[in-house]
């Protein structure tokens, strides 16, 4: 399929490409294009001008600073997958990462890219929630910080503005002997989660816990996460899985399937951080 005709645009910095998105067109930011670019060829995406970031090197660099992992937006899902730094802080970040797509959605896509488009089935945003993850985002009005979980709100949807871009992702060092896994019911053709279950544990108990595919975007289950803190076996915190939670139905599975896959790998999660 041939998509409407636009402008591109190259940015040689987030300041200029902030300025090109608000000219007053539709204007919408590419990185990996791996969401973008299906969405143009169906036209369920219009835009007149697209603001490419991938060059932009601020955006780039995976680091280690004050105890904080630093991550930029425009790092390929197989840089992460491959990093010492993530792997070394957070394994089960780089195992997600691993996990995404095939070897050319890894090598391109990128994970600014991923979390801005928000889809429920992404492997980013419950890793992202787990992890207790804050994004930093550029705009008009300056830049901002804000937590993970306030970040997605809805289907495809976030807090981003038309002019935002985010810029980085920083994730707080969890202390030693934290355990973290990311545990995925894949889809088979595009390998994104049908559900996805993603855990980390301190050594002091304190758990997080959070789901993607299993509703219109990703959350952290408190429920599960104050069940396994509280120190119930992993079968019975897993039992809580996605309840009072509108649960997506769809070809690939039902309501009924995705809860019951939703407690499956709730438990597979808790027992491996266990």
């Amino acid at each position: 399929m041939i998509p409407h005709s636009f402008d591109y645009k190259r940015a040689s910095s987030v300041e200029e490409a902030i300025e090109i998105l608000q000219n007053g067109s539709y204007a919408k930011v590419l990185g990996g294009g791996h969401s973008l670019v299906p969405a143009l060829k169906l036209r369920l995406n219009a835009p007149e001008t697209l603001v490419d970031v991938t060059r932009i090197e601020s955006l780039k660099g995976i680091a280690i600073e004050d105890g904080t992992l630093i991550i930029g937006a425009a790092n390929t899902h197989h840089e992460i997958a491959t990093s010492a730094e993530v792997r070394n802080s957070l394994s089960f970040l780089a195992d997600g990462a691993s996990a995404i797509g095939d070897v050319q959605v890894r090598n391109k896509g990128t994970i600014g890219g991923s979390i801005a488009h928000a889809d429920p089935s992404a492997d980013w945003p419950a890793l992202l929630l787990a992890a207790d993850a804050q994004i930093v985002i550029q705009g008009a009005d300056g830049t901002k910080t804000v937590a993970a979980q306030d970040f997605f709100t809805g289907f495809f949807s976030t807090i981003l503005e038309e002019s935002d871009i985010i810029t980085q992702i920083r994730i707080p060092i969890p202390p030693a002997g934290t355990k973290s896994t990311y545990q995925k019911f894949v889809q088979p053709a595009s390998r994104f989660a049908i559900v996805g279950c993603a855990a980390v544990k301190e050594p002091s108990g304190a758990t997080r816990v959070a789901f993607a595919g299993v509703s219109d975007y990703a959350f952290r289950d408190e429920a599960v996460e104050s069940a396994s803190s509280a120190g119930v076996s992993a079968e019975e915190a897993a039992a809580k899985a996605a309840e009072g939670v509108s649960i997506m139905s769809d070809h690939y599975a039902s309501e009924d399937y995705r809860k019951h896959l939703a407690k499956v790998y709730a438990r597979r999660a808790l027992v491996e951080v266990s």
